[in-house]
């Protein structure tokens, strides 16, 4: 019973605990939910007042900002209005301006006005005067008239006649004199350019050749280049592209080729296949196949030689390798390899002495003749094509002009053209550096015989000194001795606009009246 009533007592106190707790724990709560909303409301207190504050600034940022516009709105006006106030200012002056310049204008027009009356009486006083003179020279043409026994127009005819005789012998001697004394001084002073040109300058002359011989050690190598049925003198012909002639000549073989390059390669192919002794097709391929490279080798290394001897040494690879191909070409027997570093060496004495950069003139003529370097084969002529290398390798334009104009294809641009022109005449006509066939110069001789009997008064006309000089005869009735001095500045004129020549050609005009008669 004790246990039982201990325990409801414990029950009971529990039961009571409980309920005071959750009383006080209430009591807590209210107390609690009084301070939050006591903390509540002075949040929103203070919200309130930061919302008013916020408010306030931005009532008075927009003042200030309307304040602001409105001052700048102020000066803007303000500046149109000063701008507007200038405009008024300027447009006034301009009408003050307009109004002096039309005051003016209005005082030109009656000055005009004034002095256009004082013209018409002036020109009518002219014209009663005019009238005057002309009735006047009437009266002494007609006392003229009747005192010569012609009219004025077979006055004025003869007069005419007389005047155009007089003017035409004047003419004559003037240009006589002229040109004497600019030919005596021109030619004086060429001849010195052009002789000390060539006294400082020296160049062998090569005469073209379409053969080559290689020496053999003995004749029984005839036989071993033929091979057992030609096939091994077949297999060379075919791999070099020349002809291979062998005969009775002692101890010698003939290549024979109007390529020079060709026949040079077909040549050192030989001589080392010669050497080795094993003569066979496939060996004949290989060796010559090794002599076409050593020939690229020998033209690179001759036209390196050539730009080291001009002293030019900034030319292109392509161009040196053209250069080097120039060894083997020939012009009228005359080697161009040699022909442009003899040019190069001309125009550089001719220039010097111009007082004009040498360098310059050496490049214009070592390149003048590059194009026959590509020429065969090949649509254009070698100034074109030359023009052409030269300009996709970016030379300087005065030697494309020189190029192009040095067989006057076009028109010379500068003095180095000239010089190039000048330079290879003189290589080129100097005695032994060129030959020329018996047609070709029989053709040149009658068209310069054909261009001199075409003028009228000419009874006949000779080309002598291989066609240096040209002398023509004329009839004596016909052509003045005047007449005669302007023939031949005419014939040569014609000359060079009809013909190709090189150096230059001296045009001498005879007239000559004889007198006969017999003692009987």
């Amino acid at each position: 019973m004790e246990i039982i009533l201990i325990i409801i007592i414990a029950v009971v106190g529990l039961i009571a605990g409980g309920a005071v707790g959750w009383i006080v724990a209430k009591r807590a709560g209210k107390n609690r939910l009084k301070d939050a909303e006591a903390k509540a409301q002075q949040i929103v207190e203070e919200a309130k007042h930061q919302v008013e504050i916020k408010l306030k600034e931005a009532d008075l940022a927009a003042k200030d900002k309307l304040l602001e516009m409105k001052k700048e709105f102020e000066q803007s006006t303000q500046n149109k209005r000063n701008e507007l106030h200038r405009e008024e200012k300027k447009l006034n002056e301009k009408e003050s301006s307009i109004e002096r310049k039309m005051d003016l204008l209005r005082k030109k027009e009656r000055d005009a006005q004034t002095r256009e009356r004082l013209v018409a009486q002036q020109e009518k006083q002219i014209r009663q005067k005019q009238n005057e003179l002309d009735e006047l020279i009437e009266r002494q043409n007609r006392q003229l008239e009747r005192v010569a026994g012609m009219s004025a127009e077979e006055a004025k005819a003869l007069l005419m006649e007389n005047l155009e005789q007089e003017a035409r012998a004047e003419a004559a001697k003037i240009i006589k004199s002229i040109k004497d004394k600019a030919e005596a001084d021109a030619q004086r002073e060429a001849r010195q350019i052009v002789v000390n040109s060539i006294q400082r300058c020296a160049a062998d002359t090569t005469v073209e050749s379409t053969v080559s011989v290689v020496s053999l050690p003995s004749d029984e190598l005839k036989g071993r280049i033929i091979g057992r049925e030609g096939r091994n003198i077949r297999a060379f012909e075919i791999a070099t592209g020349v002809d291979v002639i062998v005969d009775d000549t002692p101890e010698a073989v003939i290549l024979s080729g109007f390529d020079p390059i060709r026949r040079e390669t077909a040549r050192i192919a030989l001589e080392k296949l010669i050497i080795d002794g094993r003569i066979h097709p496939a060996r004949i391929e290989d060796v010559v196949k090794k002599a076409e490279k050593e020939m690229e080798v020998i033209i690179r290394e001759a036209g390196e030689q050539a730009c080291f001897e001009i002293g030019i040494h900034d030319l292109d690879t392509e161009l040196v390798n053209l250069l080097g191909r120039l060894k083997y070409r020939t012009s009228y027997g005359q080697n161009v390899l040699q022909h442009s570093i003899e040019v190069a060496h001309l125009a550089s004495h001719i220039a010097d002495q111009l007082e004009l950069d040498p360098q310059m003139a050496r490049r214009c003529g070592l390149l003048h003749d590059i194009g026959k370097a590509i020429d065969k084969g090949q649509e254009g002529t070698h100034t074109e094509l030359g023009h052409e290398i030269a300009r996709r390798h970016n030379e300087n334009p005065i030697v494309l002009n020189a190029i192009l104009a040095h067989h006057e294809d076009v028109e010379a641009e500068t003095p180095y053209s000239i010089i190039t022109q000048a330079a290879d005449a003189i290589s080129g006509s100097r005695p032994g550096a060129r030959r020329e066939t018996l047609e070709n110069y029989v053709k040149r001789l009658e068209r310069l015989e054909k261009v001199a009997d075409g003028f009228p008064g000419v009874d006949k006309s000779y080309a002598i000194q291989a066609g240096r000089e040209i002398r023509v005869i004329v009839e004596p009735d016909e052509i003045t001795d005047t007449d005669s001095t302007l023939m031949a500045t005419e014939i040569a004129q014609k000359i060079q606009e009809e013909l190709e020549y090189p150096g230059q050609i001296k045009v001498t005009v005879i007239r000559e009246t004889r007198a006969v008669d017999y003692a009987k």
